[in-house]
């Protein structure tokens, strides 16, 4: 069953006519940003992500997000190191509380992946949406709401 998920996901679907890319409009896009005049793959901001958090986002041009992901990788990483080192002190004195430090333990390794695995989500949408038009407008029209895009 496991096999069965793995080879789908893993298989590149064919591309269909319909998800061409409009290069125009990327072309637009990428000369109104100079900073990132290149359009970089979702696959490859994904993958650089999960290697790195943060890295993706740097590459498709949201270096806040990206930092954002550095700092919390570095707070789950040393909270994961210190709980590990509390948990061998808990051991070596005999304290009775060494499961509740394992599973703080366990919780900082959960939350260090989910970094990981977050980052690498975030940065794969982010390269989708590089060419998308940032100015979007809520307006109130007649009988509702109306969205405007500046292009």
């Amino acid at each position: 069953m496991y096999g069965a998920i793995a080879a789908l996901l893993l298989t590149a679907p064919a591309r269909l006519t319909a998800q061409q890319p409009d290069t125009a409009r990327a072309a637009a896009s990428a000369a109104a940003r100079p900073d990132t005049a290149r359009l970089v793959k979702p696959v490859a901001a994904l993958w650089r992500s999960l290697l790195v958090p943060g890295w993706g986002q740097a590459l498709t041009g949201r270096r806040g997000a990206g930092a954002a992901f550095v700092i919390w990788e570095g707070v789950t990483m040393m909270m994961t190191l210190r709980a590990v080192q509390e948990k061998r002190y808990l051991i070596a004195s005999g304290s009775g509380s060494v499961a509740a430090k394992r599973q703080q333990v366990q919780d900082w390794v959960v939350l260090w992946i989910f970094n990981h695995l977050f980052a690498g989500a975030e940065a794969f949408v982010s390269a989708h949406l590089q060419d998308f038009p940032k100015e979007l407008k809520l307006q109130a029209v007649p009988g509702g709401l109306a969205v405007r895009m500046a292009l």
